[in-house]
């Protein structure tokens, strides 16, 4: 350990003077991760519906969907976007074309989670509402749907938590956020370890007060 020469791994200084600069992509990070999973946890209502749904012409669409879009890499869905849909003569901003694929995306897992959620709350309390004489969205909204989100909440969280992450990606399609911004700074300083680990930690800490607000907020749903 003696003989590591730990200027070259992370540079204190820099990493100061670098943080205000780095810290402007924050904006498009917390914009393409929560605008994502607004969106996607909307879709992904209507696809776990589908999913549990009697009706091949509802279930076939959304497990299709689903597949697809757990088994196709999300970087390669953000290429096709910003790189591919030009040539189809539709364009989108990189900003717009992150936001359309991660949603697109994490909308299949919370899907599934939401799926999961609803299949867990007792089948006799369908049963009883029906009885009482509610219609299938009244009990939906009324009765399922408040208990499935207390089931629902925590893996929801960790799609958030991996779409603040997975945002780093958007690098590649020149948005400019955190880690765009860390990667600028450390070609032009040569020092890619420091800016790395900056952007690491910067991540690391948005991600705590997420789930600081998550545990807060799951006290109060339970």
């Amino acid at each position: 350990m003696s003989n590591i020469q730990w200027e070259y791994i992370f540079d204190p200084y820099l990493a100061i003077q670098s943080f205000p600069y780095v810290m402007q992509g924050i904006g498009y990070t917390l914009l393409i991760s929560v605008s994502s999973m607004t969106i996607g946890l909307l879709i992904s209502i209507f696809l776990a519906l589908g999913r549990i749904s009697n009706h091949m012409i509802l279930q076939f669409p959304s497990r299709l969907y689903i597949s697809f879009m757990r088994g196709v890499p999300v970087l390669v869905l953000l290429f096709l976007l910003y790189f591919g849909f030009p040539l189809l003569g539709i364009e989108f901003s990189a900003v717009t074309a992150a936001i359309i694929g991660f949603s697109l995306n994490s909308a299949a897992y919370m899907a599934e989670i939401n799926r999961s959620a609803i299949m867990a709350v007792d089948i006799e309390q369908w049963e009883a509402s029906s009885n009482l004489g509610m219609s299938y969205w009244q009990t939906l909204f009324y009765i399922i749907l408040p208990q499935a989100t207390k089931i629902a909440l925590p893996p929801l969280v960790n799609v958030l938590l991996d779409l603040i992450k997975s945002s780093s990606l958007t690098a590649m399609i020149t948005v400019p956020e955190l880690f765009q911004r860390a990667k600028i700074v450390g070609g032009r300083e040569l020092d890619y370890m420091t800016m790395y680990i900056l952007v690491a930690l910067i991540y690391w800490g948005i991600c705590s007060i997420v789930e600081f607000f998550q545990n807060k907020l799951e006290k109060k749903v339970s």
